[in-house]
Order: C-alpha cells, then sequence, then structure tokens
C-alpha cells in the first residue's frame, strides 16, 4: 500500500470520526427558571439540571436563573423577540394565558406529540385545580411543576402561652386572636402578612375568595371584579386588621421582613406560600403549626406557583429536546423530590403514591395542607397584561394599609378603572370571539 493510500485512508477514519461525533452531539438549549420564594431553592435546581445531563447524553440544558417570577417574564420575553427563546422556561402559572395569547409559547401537543404522547391524558395526572392556569383557548400551553398555596403559619408556644388551643377558622376568629397576641409598642404583632408586588394581589385574592367572591374572570381574560362587595370586603378586612385593630404593622411588608419577623418571634402568624414550608421548616426554632387560610364566607384560595413552557421560534430538535427535559423534571419521582425539598406540593397527584413522599408525608403531615386546600382552591389570576393588571389592585391595597384615611369603596373604584383601561385593547379587539 502506497503512502498516499495510507494517508486517504487515515484522513477517512478522522472524518468518520467527526461525523460520528457530530451525530451523536448532545442537543443544547436553554433553561430560564425562577425562585418565587426564600430558600436553597436556585441551587437545587442548578443541581437537578446537572443531574438530568448527567443521566443521557443526547441533550445538554443549560440553566439560566432569572431571579423572581416577573423578572423570569421579562427576561425570558425580550431573549424570545431578540430571536433567541428559550426551550424550556419555568414561568409563573399566571402568565401562561398572556403568553398564550400574545403566540409567545407553543401548546406543549407540538412537544408531546412527536414523542407519542397525548396532552389531554398526560395533563389528567394532575391535580384539577392546577389545570386551569395551564389551559388557554382548549389547549394544554403549560406542564404545572411547582404549585402553592397561600397557608396560615402560627406559633404554637404563643398559643399556648395566650390559652389559644386551636388556629383561627374564620375571620372572626382571626382578628380575635390576633388582638390577643399583639403586644404594645410593636414588641410583638399578632400577624403579618407579605404585602410587596406579586404577593400582595395574590394574597387580596385569597381573602377575596375567602369572602365568597370571584377575583376576575377565570373563562374570560379581559375582565376583573376589583369593584365588587367581596372584593371590597377583602380590602377592607386587611385594612383593619392593621388600622382598626392593631394587630399588624401599617405599611408594606415584603415577604422576607415576614419570615424574619416570625423566625425572631416578633409576630405569632405569618400568611406566606406553602413553598415557603422547608424554609420555615429549617429556620423556626420553636413549635409552629399550619392552617388553612381563615373564611368569612368560604374556604377559598388562588393557586400560586409555576408551570413549564417552550417558547415559539425553535427547532424541531430543540422541541425534542425540550420535552426530554419537561417529562424528566415533571416526572412522579423528580417532581415529588422538588415539593419535599421546598415545600411546594407535588402537581402531579401520581407523586404521592411514592414510598418517599408516603414517608416524608409521615413524618412532616403539614406537607400536605396545600393538598387538603385544593378542595377550596381556584386558579391565580391570570388577564391580559396580567402584570399591569394585577398592579391596578397592588397598589390601591398598599396605599390602604399606609393611609388610615383612605376608604376601602374609592379604593377599590381607582383600582376597577385603571383595570378596565389596562384590558380595554384586548376587550375592543376580541369583541364578538369567544374564547373557550
Amino acid at each position: 500500500m502506497s503512502f498516499k493510500s495510507i494517508k486517504m485512508g487515515v484522513a477517512a477514519v478522522a472524518m468518520s470520526a467527526v461525523l460520528s461525533g457530530a451525530a451523536i452531539a448532545a442537543e443544547k438549549i436553554e433553561f430560564i427558571f425562577p425562585a418565587g420564594v426564600q430558600g436553597k431553592i436556585s441551587r437545587e435546581m442548578q443541581r437537578l439540571v446537572k443531574e438530568y445531563n448527567a443521566s443521557q447524553d443526547e441533550v445538554e440544558v443549560v440553566a439560566t436563573f432569572a431571579g423572581s417570577y416577573d423578572a423570569t417574564k421579562i427576561k425570558a420575553q425580550a431573549a424570545a423577540e431578540a430571536g433567541k427563546p428559550a426551550a424550556v422556561a419555568l414561568m409563573s402559572a399566571n402568565y401562561i394565558s398572556e403568553l398564550a395569547m400574545t403566540d409567545m409559547i407553543v401548546p406543549m401537543s407540538e412537544l408531546m406529540e412527536p414523542a407519542g404522547i397525548d396532552a389531554d391524558a398526560f395533563i389528567g395526572e394532575f391535580w384539577p385545580a392546577v389545570q386551569t392556569n395551564a389551559i388557554y383557548d382548549g389547549k394544554l400551553f403549560a406542564v404545572p411543576f411547582q404549585n402553592s398555596t397561600p397557608i396560615l403559619y402560627y406559633n404554637k408556644d404563643h398559643f399556648d402561652a395566650a390559652g389559644i388551643t386551636t388556629p383561627p377558622a374564620t375571620w372572626a376568629e382571626w382578628i380575635d386572636v390576633a388582638q390577643k397576641l399583639t403586644k404594645p409598642d410593636g414588641e410583638r404583632w399578632g400577624l403579618m402578612m407579605a404585602s410587596d408586588y406579586g404577593y400582595i394581589g395574590w394574597l387580596t385574592q385569597a381573602l377575596t375568595m375567602s369572602n365568597g367572591g370571584k377575583f376576575f374572570n377565570t373563562s374570560y381574560p379581559g375582565e376583573v371584579y376589583f369593584n365588587q362587595p367581596s372584593t371590597i370586603g377583602a380590602l377592607k378586612f386587611w385594612r383593619d386588621m392593621v388600622h382598626e385593630y392593631k394587630a399588624m404593622p401599617a405599611g408594606v411588608t415584603p415577604n422576607k421582613q415576614v419570615s424574619t419577623a416570625f423566625f425572631a418571634q416578633k409576630t405569632s402568624m405569618m400568611v406566606l406560600s406553602t413553598g415557603a414550608l422547608s424554609f420555615v421548616r429549617d429556620n423556626a426554632n420553636f413549635n409552629y403549626g399550619v392552617a388553612f387560610i381563615p373564611r368569612n364566607v368560604a374556604n377559598g384560595v388562588p393557586i400560586g406557583g409555576a408551570s413549564l413552557i417552550s417558547f415559539k421560534g425553535t427547532t424541531p430538535e430543540q422541541k425534542k429536546a425540550a420535552w426530554s427535559f419537561i417529562s424528566w423534571l415533571s416526572s412522579p419521582e423528580i417532581i415529588g423530590h422538588w415539593s419535599r425539598f421546598t415545600g411546594y406540593f407535588a402537581p402531579r397527584k401520581t407523586a404521592y403514591d411514592l414510598p418517599e413522599m408516603k414517608t416524608f408525608i409521615k413524618d412532616h403531615p403539614n406537607a400536605l395542607l396545600a393538598v387538603e386546600q385544593l378542595e377550596y382552591a381556584g386558579p391565580w389570576f391570570a388577564t391580559y397584561n396580567t402584570v399591569a393588571a394585577r398592579k391596578a389592585i397592588d397598589d390601591q391595597m398598599q396605599a390602604l394599609l399606609s393611609d388610615p384615611a383612605l376608604i376601602p369603596e374609592m379604593a377599590a373604584e381607582n383600582a376597577q378603572k385603571t383595570a378596565n383601561e389596562i384590558l380595554k385593547p384586548f376587550n375592543d379587539k376580541m369583541a364578538g370571539t369567544v374564547i373557550k
């Protein structure tokens, strides 16, 4: 064999190796995710991504922590508009409808059908209460991943010292207990609730629902009910807890300040997400309990948390990779682990059938409270231009907490007027059409 033949043979082998390497190179996709509550959540998500990448060689997920829910939406939308859409994003559940109606995300069927997965059968494995925020116009646009409800955390030691044997179940009991547990001059508050943006609207919706009302039209994203008696009653309850009953601090209280005060035993009760359960478990050096949000007319809370979505503009190969990662992340085993680690309840029902989940619930029965509260749960506030529409009521509620001279009825009317103006472009566009 001539030197030329040998040289050509070596080149052919080298080229074959290159082509073979290219054929088996992992499809790289970006995953954008937030951390909506406190704790070690972002680091654990990075660890899970590494675990997934190590479990197979067809997909490489590059995880990007984007901050809060609102910040994640802004960053993910900007990337998509710049022609660099994230194949997978963990998005606040109440943004799904808006992203779907603006044609920024793909129906999950585009990812599932090539893999032989029926979207209806798949979502049927999830709790009914979490499905509404994942569906728009009859199509599944998201896979619920981490979900929550607001719950009441309370200091059992303070309750025992005050002779209070059970957590409050009604608004009247809540007011009474909060006043009894409050100490003068801000030494200790009876109750604190997070009132920073995002949280305050969620909790206002919770109070509206527990007052027997609806916060928005769950079938049509162009209508809100901020000036209805049930919402006005919610605004008044929260405002009165501050200014009339003196059981809560005035002004805007960020969620981190609420939890810090609870751990320092400067408040006997707090309202936060069930997603903070592991954070509370790790930091409360006293006996504590959890309970439903007290009712006035009926038990009721909105679903919170985030779901997995895929932005438009990705290639078929990226869609295939996205579904591979989404199906792994939302599997009963992984979604169950995430629930145990964070405190979010697992939206996939079958996660609770796993032996490790049953053992965990036996050791930590309070982790089941949010699941039990699902019987009374409804979808999270989701409209056209969700953030701006929600901010209309957020601003008014924050003003009520800060200024005792303001009137809840007027605040509600102001919020409704502002929201109507924000929703008008959508309503004008959708006149005469029907949304499923």
